[in-house]
């Protein structure tokens, strides 16, 4: 992922002598390119508004032939007139799209994906969840199994994407209108305007390319452990398992099947547990709630704004213009979200490695190689934390493993996957520092709990009948008497 990740690139350098550095300059691009689809120079450096400038838009467009210079122009349009919700996501979806087409960070351009490959794909899911059969409760969830280009990934999990950051870049919007005086927002409203505009532009630019890069990374579509497609659809990225597998030593076969069960075994549980989409999404929902703007920054970064050095704003939101609030709330927040997604990888990792150890030689090391990809920065720790700020913490994972590993010797399969019959069911933060207390804790009888709260919805029923009745006896006592 770039270091710029809203995409305007870095100012170009000063030339080193007259014309000869101008020239170099205009022959590298002057900084523009693919990475910097705006190429905004900066006021003073040759750039758009320069004083003495005889061709302002030089630095902008200057590396541009008609035809790009028409493009664009077209998106410098699409961000300045964005009127939409608190990110461009149409922007975003260019610039993943682009991003994905023109190669990602290992090299390879996008490819369709053949006849042959969705064929493999289809019978490695299918050979999965008849193994899955044996290591879970849970029915399968695959009901239909498809192979997948980088583009058609991204097509496919944008909604969900949406759904994730939204939270997070409406507070930024919000507080962009805040800054300002309340006499002076009036006054103010085409420049506020301008820059949520630009805010939502920049969010669908830097998105964009998280997104598009993470297509080069991801092998499926649980990869970072939530649910970003409809249950029902398992995915592999063909191209992708391929780069995984290349210097492990481990047949191709193998490696996909594996991750063939990881995806099926992750739509075993999104189909089969109703509340864990709701549940996980709120967790993040309620992490990116409870994140603070820092104001005084903003209002810094609003008095000195110049329209023609966007960067301004880019920068500001790049460095820490928005952290968690340290409050229990937020806190407790963040427990929640890390401790749900690190069941759902647990689980799926003990439930594969109980599937495959019989199974596939390369079993164990395939483990330990998906293991430490997420231990060291994987795709769902790099995105989260570019996205919405969140530092997942990958210890809860191998944590996590080990409390249902327990649970499964404790209270056999059938005993660990009914957990998941209720929210209140599963283990805790605090659980997963002691798996032995909770494997051996008795556990709350849902079924015994419903039909209390059953019998208890009846009762005010039958009081009110028993009133009536009541009533009616002294009614009729008085017209006696």
């Amino acid at each position: 992922m770039s270091d710029t990740p809203f995409g305007f690139g870095l100012p170009p350098e000063e030339p080193e002598d007259g014309d000869e550095g101008k020239k170099k300059d205009q022959q590298s691009g002057g900084g523009q390119g693919p990475a910097n689809p705006f190429g905004f120079g900066t006021p003073g450096a040759g750039g758009f508004g320069a004083p003495g400038a005889d061709n302002p838009f030089a630095a902008m467009f200057g590396s541009l032939n008609p035809n790009d210079l028409g493009a664009a122009f077209q998106q410098l349009g699409q961000m300045l007139s964005y009127e939409g919700g608190p990110v461009n996501w149409d922007m975003a979806k260019q610039i993943a799209r682009q991003t994905v087409s023109q190669g990602t960070s290992d090299g390879v351009k996008d490819a369709s994906v053949g006849p042959a490959e969705r064929t493999a794909v289809e019978e490695a899911v299918r050979l999965a969840d008849l193994w899955l059969d044996d290591a879970t409760s849970l029915p399968s969830g695959a009901g239909s199994a498809v192979a997948w280009s980088r583009a058609e990934w991204v097509e496919a999990t944008l909604p969900a994407w949406q759904e994730l950051v939204d939270p997070v870049a409406e507070r930024v919007g919000a507080a962009m209108g805040d800054v300002l005086p309340e006499e002076m927002q009036a006054m103010a409203g085409p420049l506020i305007g301008m820059m949520r505009s630009m805010g939502g532009a920049m969010f669908g630019t830097q998105i964009g390319q998280a997104v598009g890069v993470l297509a080069g990374e991801v092998v499926g579509s649980t990869d970072i452990g939530l649910p970003l497609t409809p249950a029902g659809k398992a995915a592999l990225l063909p191209g992708n398992i391929e780069a995984f597998g290349k210097d492990l030593g481990v047949p191709k076969e193998e490696v996909r099947l594996y991750l063939a069960l990881r995806e099926a075994a992750h739509q075993r549980l999104f189909s089969h547990v109703p509340w864990l989409r709701s549940h996980l999404f709120g967790a993040v929902d309620g992490y990116a709630r409870g994140i603070k703007v820092d104001t005084a920054k903003l209002e810094d970064v609003v008095g000195q704004f110049d329209p023609q050095n966007p960067e301004q704003l880019q920068d500001a939101l790049q460095q820490g213009m928005f952290q968690p609030e340290d409050t229990p709330e937020q806190k407790a927040a963040l427990a929640r979200l890390e401790t749900a997604l690190a069941l759902v990888e647990g689980w799926v990792d003990a439930v594969v490695h109980a599937a495959a150890k019989p199974r596939l030689s390369s079993a164990d090391a395939l483990r330990e190689t998906l293991r430490r990809r997420r231990a060291t920065g994987g795709p769902a720790e790099q995105t989260f934390a570019t996205l919405i700020g969140l530092e997942l913490r990958p210890r809860r994972l191998r944590d996590a493993s080990r409390l249902w590993a327990s649970l499964t010797d404790a209270r056999g399969v059938d005993g660990r996957d009914a957990l998941w019959a209720h929210p209140d069911m599963l283990p805790t933060a605090s659980d997963l520092d002691d798996p032995d207390g909770f494997v051996h804790r008795e556990q709350l009888d849902f079924s015994e709990l419903d039909k209390m709260l059953g019998e208890a919805a009846e009762k005010p029923d039958l009081r009110k009948r028993d009133d009536r009745a009541e009533g009616d006896d002294r009614t009729e006592g008085d017209g006696t008497e």
